[in-house]
C-alpha cells in the first residue's frame, strides 16, 4: 500500500522533471511514511511512497522481472498473490521478494495487458515496458485505488492523490465550472471528471497505454459489471461461496488488521466474516459521538466483539474536535464531498493508527449491491414506470406515493416532514427530463435542493457559464442500455459508493497511514450479485434481502434484528457548529472572490433557516468546498 506519481514525456525526462515528481511523492508521504522508491527512464520518472503491509523488509519498489526489462510501482494490494506466485513459479518466474505486487511485473511479462485480468484486490499500476517503450496506466475493477491524470504538452502526470499533483507546479488551480455544480448536485464530483480544470481520474477498471516511441495514448475499459453473464442457482449459497473465497485471502498481511465496526449489519458480516477466519486476532475499532444519542453505537459494537471473542478498541468524537479539524478534513478528502459522517471515517481510521494496525476492514458495499437505500429503491420503481419496464417495482414503491419515506411509521415525523417540505418549498419539483433519462440520484434530497438553490446562489457569470451543463447527464442512458436493475446498481456503485463512500475511506484511511480493504466491493462477489440479478430480478423483494439470507450464516439473531445504524452522526449538530465557527468566512472567501458563488446570496443562506428548506445543507456544501479550496491552494508553490 503506497501512493504513486510520475511524469511520462514525449521529450526525454529533465532535471526539471525529476524536481516535479519528487514534489509529488514529498506530498504523499501520509500514504506510504515508511520509505520511497523512484525508477527513471529516457521518458519516464515516477516515484512511490511506501506503506510496509506485506514483505515488510524486503517488498520495497520499484519490482521489477527477471531481466529488469519491466519496472513497477503498484499502490493497493493483490489479494490473491500467493495463488498467482505458485502459477507462474510453475511457468518459470524467479521471484526477487515476497511482495504481493511482484507478481504484476511477472504477469504482464507472461501475458502482457491481458495481465489485469488475473487480479483480484485493489490497485492503482504504473508500469515500464522497455522493450515495447510503453508505460501502461491501470487502476481497479471497482475504483478502490485513486489515479489522477493531467495532460499538457507532450506529457503526462499522474498520481494518487490531487494534492501530489497540485504540488508539482506544473497544474493550476482553477475550478471547472461544470464539476463545482455536480458537487453541489451529489454532494462529490462523479468520475472522471474532478473540480480541477486539466484534472481527470482514470475511471475505474480502465487501462492508460502511452507509447512513448510513438507518442500515441490509448485509454480501454477492462471490465463491466454489467457484462457479468447470467447465473442461475440459488442466491444464498452463490453469495455464501464468494464471500468465504474473500474472506480467506483478503486477510493476507505481515502486520495486524482490524475492523471498523459499527452496530449495523454491514460492518458485522465482515467482522464475522473474518473472526471466523482467524479466531482472536483481528481487533474491532469503534467510535461514538458526543451528544449522539440513541445513535452511539458503541454498546452494541461492543456486545458484538465480545460475542466473536475480538479484541475492541472505541473512542468518543467530541463536538469541538469536530469543529476544530474541519478545516483538515476537507482538505485531506483531496476531492471535495459534502459528507458530515467523514470525520466518522477521520476517527476510526485515527483509532487504528493510534493502535498500531495499519490494516483496516469496513463493510462498504452492502446498500449499493442489494437496494439498500430507499433513493435506489424510488428510482428503481420511478424507473421502471418512466421506461415501462415489465416487472415488479420495489415493495416500497407506488406512484401515486412515491416520495413518502420507507416505513414511515419507523422513520418517524422527521421523514414525513421532509417530504411535506419538499412540496411547500418547492425543492422537489424535478421534472422528469428526457425519455432516456433514468430517475436516479434526482430521487435524493440532495439533488432535489441543489437543483433549486443553484440559480439562486451561484455569481450570474458562473450560471452563465453552466448553460450547457445537465448534471442529469450522468443517468441519461440511450438504448440499447442494460437491465433497469442492473443498471442503476452500476450506477450506483460509479457515484454513491465510489466517490463518497470509497474516495474518502481511502483518503482519510492515507491520511493516517492505515490501508482500507472492502471484502463486500471484491469484482468476483460484484459479478455474482449482478449475473444473479440478471437471472432472478430481485428489486421486488424487501431491502437487501439475499444479503440478509446469506449472513444469517454468520449473524446471531439479535444482531439480524437490530435496527440499522451504521456510523451515523449528531449530523445537525455538528453542522450547526461548524456553521457558527466557519459561515462568516465564506462572504468574501474564495468562492466568492472567484466569483462562483453571489455575495449577496451567501448572506442569505448564512442567516437561520428552516432545516426544511433547501439552504442549511446547501450552505454546509458551500463551506466544504470553500475550505477544500482554501487547503488546494495553499499546496500550490
Amino acid at each position: 500500500m503506497c501512493g504513486i506519481c510520475g511524469v511520462i514525456k514525449k521529450q526525454p525526462c529533465s532535471d526539471r522533471d525529476v524536481s516535479v515528481v519528487r514534489a509529488a511523492n514529498a506530498a504523499m508521504v501520509h500514504r506510504g511514511p515508511d520509505g520511497e522508491g523512484e525508477f527513471g527512464a529516457d521518458h519516464l520518472f515516477m516515484a512511490m511512497r511506501r506503506l510496509s503491509i506485506i514483505d515488510v523488509e524486503g517488498g520495497w519498489q520499484p519490482l521489477y522481472n527477471e531481466d529488469r526489462t519491466i519496472a513497477l510501482i503498484a499502490n493497493g494490494e493483490v489479494y490473491n498473490f500467493v495463488e498467482l506466485r505458485e502459477e507462474l513459479e510453475e511457468l518459470g518466474h524467479r521471484f526477487s521478494t515476497h511482495s504481493d505486487c511482484e507478481v504484476i511485473a511477472h504477469l504482464y511479462e507472461e501475458h502482457g495487458l491481458d495481465f489485469v485480468h488475473r487480479l483480484r484486490g485493489m490497485y492503482g499500476i504504473a508500469l515500464w515496458d522497455s522493450v515495447r517503450n510503453r508505460v501502461v496506466l491501470v487502476r481497479d475493477r471497482m475504483g478502490e485505488k485513486p489515479l489522477y491524470i493531467y495532460e499538457q504538452d507532450g506529457r503526462v502526470l499522474f498520481a494518487s492523490e490531487m494534492q501530489a499533483l497540485l504540488a508539482t507546479g506544473c497544474v493550476p488551480f482553477e475550478l471547472e465550472p461544470g464539476a463545482v455544480c455536480d458537487y453541489f448536485h451529489y454532494e462529490y464530483v462523479p468520475e472522471p471528471r474532478t473540480a480541477v480544470k486539466g484534472v481527470r481520474k482514470l475511471p475505474a477498471a480502465h487501462m492508460l497505454v502511452v507509447d512513448v516511441k510513438n507518442w500515441q495514448t490509448e485509454e480501454t475499459c477492462y471490465w463491466r459489471m454489467e457484462d457479468a453473464p447470467p447465473l442461475e442457482g440459488d442466491p444464498k449459497t452463490l453469495i455464501h461461496e464468494q464471500l468465504e473465497q474473500i474472506g480467506d485471502i483478503i486477510l493476507r498481511s505481515d502486520v495486524p488488521l482490524g475492523v471498523a465496526l459499527s452496530a449495523g449489519l454491514d460492518s458485522s458480516t465482515v467482522a464475522a466474516l473474518v473472526a471466523k477466519k482467524s479466531p482472536g486476532q483481528i481487533h474491532a475499532l469503534t467510535i461514538g459521538f458526543e451528544g449522539a444519542g440513541w445513535r452511539d453505537e458503541r454498546s452494541g459494537a461492543r456486545d458484538f466483539a465480545e460475542h466473536l471473542g475480538m479484541p475492541f478498541h472505541n473512542i468518543q468524537i467530541p463536538v469541538g474536535e469536530v469543529v476544530d479539524q474541519f478545516g483538515w478534513c476537507c482538505r485531506a478528502k483531496d476531492d471535495p464531498i459534502a459528507d458530515v459522517a467523514s470525520h466518522g471515517y477521520h476517527a476510526v481510521a485515527r483509532l487504528a493508527r493510534e493502535q498500531n494496525i495499519p490494516v483496516l476492514l469496513q463493510g462498504q458495499g452492502a446498500d449499493e449491491m442489494y437496494w439498500g437505500y430507499t433513493w435506489l429503491r424510488r428510482a428503481m420503481g420511478a424507473s421502471m414506470r418512466k421506461m415501462g419496464a415489465k416487472g415488479s417495482p420495489p415493495p416500497d414503491y407506488h406512484p401515486l406515493r412515491a416520495w413518502l419515506p420507507q416505513n414511515m411509521h419507523q422513520t418517524g415525523l422527521r421523514d414525513y416532514a421532509f417530504f411535506l417540505a419538499g412540496k411547500f418549498y418547492g425543492w422537489d419539483r424535478m421534472p422528469s427530463g428526457p425519455a432516456d433519462q433514468l430517475k436516479f440520484y434526482d430521487q435524493s434530497k440532495t439533488y432535489q435542493m441543489a437543483a433549486y438553490a443553484a440559480p439562486r446562489m451561484f455569481a450570474p457569470s458562473f450560471q452563465a457559464s453552466l448553460a450547457d451543463h445537465n448534471p442529469a447527464a450522468l443517468f441519461t442512458v440511450p438504448e440499447p442500455r442494460p437491465d433497469l436493475g442492473v443498471l442503476l446498481t452500476k450506477l450506483a456503485c460509479e457515484t454513491y459508493l465510489l466517490e463518497n463512500g470509497m474516495q474518502q475511506g481511502d483518503r482519510l484511511a492515507m491520511a493516517h497511514a492505515i490501508e482500507l480493504r472492502l471484502p463486500l466491493v471484491d469484482y468476483r462477489l460484484v459479478e455474482t450479485i449482478i449475473g444473479l440479478r440478471k437471472a432472478h430480478p430481485d428489486q421486488h423483494l424487501r431491502p437487501k434481502a439475499w444479503f440478509r439470507e446469506v449472513v444469517r450464516e454468520y449473524l446471531p439473531e439479535w444482531v439480524l434484528t437490530r435496527p440499522k445504524t451504521g456510523f451515523s452522526p449528531p449530523s445537525s449538530l455538528w453542522m450547526n457548529a461548524i456553521r457558527r465557527t466557519y459561515g462568516q468566512g465564506l462572504e468574501d472567501g474564495y468562492l466568492t472572490t472567484h466569483g462562483v458563488l453571489d455575495p449577496s446570496a451567501v448572506r442569505r443562506m448564512a442567516r437561520p433557516h428552516s432545516p426544511l428548506t433547501a439552504w442549511p445543507v446547501t450552505f454546509y456544501k458551500a463551506m466544504v468546498l470553500e475550505w477544500w479550496c482554501r487547503g488546494m491552494a495553499e499546496i500550490c508553490p
